[in-house]
């Protein structure tokens, strides 16, 4: 069996395996549908847990009181 065959046959097996695609044209828009869904969510409410105030502020006395520590800090993000 040569190799050329061999593809022609592979082909074959695959379009049998693989059924085309049929419809693949969308029946409406979504957009407004998309539109209607975010205008019904509320806005989120973004809290902050206290241990991050904590850090922040822990963060913010030490780049105050040693401004050293600034380059440390860039170095390590």
């Amino acid at each position: 069996m040569s190799k050329e065959e061999n593809n022609k046959e592979m082909k074959e097996l695959l379009r049998q395996a693989i059924a085309p695609a049929q419809d693949t044209e969308l029946r409406r828009d979504l957009w407004p549908q998309m539109l209607r869904k975010l205008e019904e969510q509320p806005a989120p409410v973004v809290r902050v847990p206290w241990f991050d105030w904590a850090l922040a502020a822990i963060l913010s006395a030490v780049l105050v009181f040693f401004p050293g520590s600034i380059l440390a800090l860039l170095y390590h993000l």
